[in-house]
């Protein structure tokens, strides 16, 4: 019989329930792939990330993620998540870890401050895909409940990704946001169509000056209805953003605060920080805070 250490994460937050909540097993060393789908259903977080020791000499460790229903490449606040259960667990200083992901190595930072932690993650190689056609688009509008009216006109709508792609649809308004009128079946129809799961609405309006956005992500295809707070929906963002000329930078950096979760009252803030060569990004990171939940024992 394993011990699998197992820990509940709320992560983009230091409040407790609030952010977004991932599972986490840290010695995850011999689990099969049915059985760690049989703990993420069961855990039945967005996404649970299983830690397993190195398997060659140029990486730390690997770390795989999953749905209640199926393994994703990635995960932004489930990478938080496992860093910082991780560097509990192990009382780490602070380090970069070399973690294999299915989209390659990848670089997590773990800060120690305090006697606490924050965790950054470099994510994937940065892509976006062409604009959509006007039937592609009127189905999403239609699908997500809105109109041509209330889409932001400087916000081509196009498939972002940095390992695990999202559509990213920004709008005018945020009680528009708050206020979709969705039809998750619809949209996880579009999803086979498209060829990407989620759907990252956001918007300018904000009311803070340390917040340039707010949004929401939908990914029903993999039985995500909402994700309180999305790590790879916010890093693409900033991406999207400077390779539309959507925003300014100085120094080749772009940093910005991303806020979201607002309407299921799971408020989270994602730092984000685009490094940016010849005016296209190059270097994408996600920063943010975390929280336990719990920790436990599950034995299989």
């Amino acid at each position: 019989m394993k011990k699998l250490i197992t820990y509940q994460i709320d992560s983009f937050t230091k409040e407790k329930f609030k952010g977004n909540p991932a599972g986490v097993v840290v010695n995850a060393d011999g689990l099969s792939d049915n059985e760690m789908q049989l703990v993420a259903r069961e855990l039945n977080n967005s996404e649970t990330a299983f830690l397993f020791s190195s398997d060659s000499d140029d990486c730390d460790g690997v770390i795989r993620y999953f749905t209640p229903k199926t393994e994703v490449p990635t995960c932004g606040h489930a990478t938080i998540a496992a860093m910082y259960a991780k560097a509990l667990e192990e009382n780490l200083d602070s380090c970069v870890l070399r973690m294999r992901t299915k989209i390659g190595i990848l670089p997590f930072e773990i800060i120690k401050k305090d006697e606490d932690y924050q965790v950054i993650m470099t994510q994937g190689k940065f892509e976006l895909s062409p604009t959509f056609d006007s039937e592609t688009t009127q189905k999403l509008l239609t699908a997500l409940g809105l109109e041509k009216s209330d889409l932001d006109n400087k916000c081509p709508i196009q498939i972002a990704s940095t390992g695990h792609s999202k559509v990213m649809i920004g709008i005018k308004s945020r009680e528009k946001l708050n206020d979709l009128a969705l039809n998750l079946n619809d949209l996880a129809i579009l999803s086979k169509t498209i060829n990407c799961n989620g759907y990252f609405v956001f918007t300018f309006d904000s009311d803070k000056r340390d917040i340039l956005t707010y949004g929401r992500m939908f990914a029903p295809a993999i039985g995500i209805s909402e994700d309180p707070v999305t790590g790879n929906a916010n890093g693409p963002l900033g991406g999207y953003l400077i390779q539309n000329k959507i925003v300014d930078y100085k120094e080749n950096v772009f940093e910005f605060n991303g806020r979201q979760g607002e309407q299921i009252d799971k408020l989270g803030v994602v730092n984000v920080r685009v490094k940016i060569e010849n005016d296209l990004p190059k270097v994408i990171q996600i920063k943010g805070d975390a929280v336990v939940i719990f920790k436990t024992e599950i034995e299989i």
